[in-house]
């Protein structure tokens, strides 16, 4: 590949998928109308009951409510087109909102929730009054949560089927967090709520409020594991996560497939958003071939691979020669090798 040859960028076709975030936007919007709700039950029957635990699931309900306003901005905002200051688009600001509500649930639920039990459990609590409200909060707030809950799991579920991947996997490659945050706050609220009622029946039962501690101490150590698994998906996603790798390995097998490529020297993937995948690669060409039979090899190449992948937004190909010290030193420094010629696919 001779060093006068220009470098070929191709792509520029928007292949996003509107409906994920018309997917995950009856999720979240039916998990803030079930938190609104379950969050104002809960703050009457704190204050009706005086519970530690009652209290601590009021404020969990307050924080779900509230995440569930920054996942629908995130959605919202993530949608926008691309524009002169962002030609990638803005697909990752939801990772941005995502993460934020994963702070929320640390700071504005677990946090108050081990301080309400701390309080409880060195005797600065007010006396329980009569349990029966509190039972039949939390009595209706499990169905209700119950209801989000399973309406985030089959979303998952459809998605993770649609991806071939197995639910646990698939929220660990996800693109699209916003489900996956409903399901983990649904999930953890579903036990916090199993965790109050056990605390606020055996204060009933005993007489002793040390059990409403404990089941309010009990919530903020759940909410705060619940934070960082949210957190770090998020954050895996934020700092720019390769495209899954059975794409990877489709696009390299097709690139090093094309009758006018001898060898790929460098492939680089990204995800920039919720079915948005960038792709870079360097390829050393046959030197027979013409300028124009490699621009238009170029073209080929990247509308073949937007076709078959239908989350490739951008390809940029890019003709190198395979021997350039610096090329290969970079490639080494980041897959450990220099990747193979195609004869040895």
């Amino acid at each position: 590949m001779g060093p006068g040859r220009r470098g070929m960028t191709t792509g520029m076709a928007d292949h996003r998928d509107p409906g994920k975030a018309g997917e995950s936007g009856p999720t979240v919007a039916l998990a803030f109308l079930a938190n609104l709700g379950i969050a104002v039950a809960k703050i009457v029957a704190a204050l009706l009951t005086g519970s530690a635990s009652l209290a601590a699931e009021a404020a969990h309900s307050v924080a779900d409510t509230f995440n569930e306003v920054l996942l629908m901005a995130g959605l919202r905002r993530s949608g926008r087109p691309a524009d002169r200051r962002h030609p990638l688009g803005y697909g990752m600001e939801r990772y941005i909102w995502t993460l934020l509500v994963a702070v929320a649930i640390f700071g504005m639920g677990a946090l108050f929730a081990l301080y309400q039990g701390v309080q409880t459990l060195t005797g600065h609590t007010a006396e329980e009054a009569d349990p029966l409200v509190g039972y039949a909060v939390l009595g209706v707030s499990f169905v209700l949560e119950a209801v989000s809950w399973q309406q985030a799991l089959r979303q998952v579920r459809a998605a993770a089927r649609g991806a071939g991947l197995p639910v646990a996997a698939y929220m660990r490659r996800t693109d699209d967090p916003p489900a996956i945050s409903v399901l983990l706050e649904d999930s953890a609220a579903l036990i916090g709520l199993l965790l109050a009622f056990g605390g606020l029946g055996l204060h009933h039962l005993t007489g002793s409020a040390v059990w409403d501690g404990v089941g309010s101490v009990l919530i903020g150590v759940l909410l705060t594991a619940v934070a960082p698994v949210l957190g770090r998906i998020n954050l895996d996603l934020l700092i720019g996560n390769q495209a899954d790798p059975r794409l990877v390995a489709d696009v390299r097998a097709r690139l090093t497939a094309a009758p006018e490529v001898e060898w790929l020297v460098d492939i680089v993937t990204m995800t920039v958003g919720a079915d948005r995948v960038l792709v870079c690669a360097r390829l050393d060409f046959r030197d027979a071939i013409a300028s124009a039979e490699l621009e238009r090899a170029c073209v080929r190449m990247a509308r073949e691979l937007r076709e078959a992948h239908a989350e490739i937004d951008e390809v940029f190909l890019e003709p190198v020669p395979r021997d350039d010290p610096e090329l290969r030193e970079r490639v080494v420094a980041r897959y450990g090798r220099p990747l193979r010629p195609k004869r040895s696919e």
